[in-house]
């Protein structure tokens, strides 16, 4: 079993919460209709599953996490949006509770990458998924990451996280593997595609930089990354190397996402 390498600090919920569904699985909208049932795994704290509701309304959304904190998230999201068509629960992806062909889309977002074997869980996501229906995943991939100017300390940055998060039994350039993995796990029928979030103007930078110093400092990962052998005074080097970056002026932040949208 994987251990989850970001953990639920604020720091990290402040980057989650900012996902929707129009920034982060766009390649999905066009299977998306009213009507439909949609599992959405390791749903965090539910700005997509919200979204997701809200477009296959009176279909159901059931959002699952192994974290109970997140799924507390999700659910007052959902009831401050006033979205009454998502039930909740604990979940672990490798062993869904749901019976064979039970939903006609199942998504997950920024999960593979953290899961201890990505092809068995993609085969339990097509296990629930309905004959004919869509298994959808999107995954970042670190080492593809790009940004400007260059400032040594989110090399290391970089660098450390890929290591903690291999520690950890994940795989921080998953990206590049869902195709593969998708083919591994039994799918006939698969299109692969990428797309970009992109930081680059004042308040897209002053948010980004400042989530990852904090983070870096305060999340789950500073404790992975000092019992891996990591000194406080280099969390605490690539947390002002953030902030660094962060305040110049034609700073510009890149990261590819790899998707597969998978026929069950």
């Amino acid at each position: 079993m994987a251990t989850y390498t970001h953990g639920h600090h604020e720091s990290v919920l402040r980057s989650h919460r900012w996902r929707t569904v129009e920034n982060s699985a766009a390649y999905l909208l066009d299977h998306l209709a009213p009507g439909l049932t949609v599992l959405d795994v390791g749903c965090g704290p539910g700005t997509i599953t919200a979204d997701l509701a809200v477009r296959v309304a009176p279909g159901q959304v059931t959002a699952v996490d192994s974290s109970d904190a997140a799924l507390d998230e999700a659910r007052q999201e959902a009831a401050q949006r006033g979205v009454t068509n998502v039930g909740f629960a604990v979940a672990d992806v490798h062993a869904l509770d749901f019976p064979d062909d039970s939903f006609d889309v199942v998504h997950a977002h920024q999960v593979l990458q953290h899961v201890g074997d990505p092809v068995a869980a993609l085969r339990e996501m097509r296990r629930v998924c309905r004959p004919g229906g869509i298994v959808a995943a999107r995954d970042s991939d670190y080492a593809a990451m790009t940004w400007y100017p260059e400032v040594p300390e989110l090399d290391a940055w970089l660098d450390l996280y890929r290591d903690v998060a291999r520690r950890n039994g994940g795989e921080p350039d998953a990206g590049r593997r869902l195709h593969a993995w998708a083919r591994q796990a039994g799918f006939a029928e698969v299109t692969a595609s990428a797309s970009v979030w992109c930081f680059a103007s004042e308040e897209d930078r002053a948010w980004w930089s400042g989530m990852w110093a904090d983070r870096i400092t305060h999340s789950a990962i500073a404790g992975q990354a000092l019992a891996a052998g990591y000194p406080q005074v280099e969390l605490d080097r690539i947390s002002e190397g953030w902030r660094k970056w962060g305040a110049v002026e034609d700073g510009w932040f890149a990261i590819l996402h790899g998707e597969v949208l998978c026929r069950a």
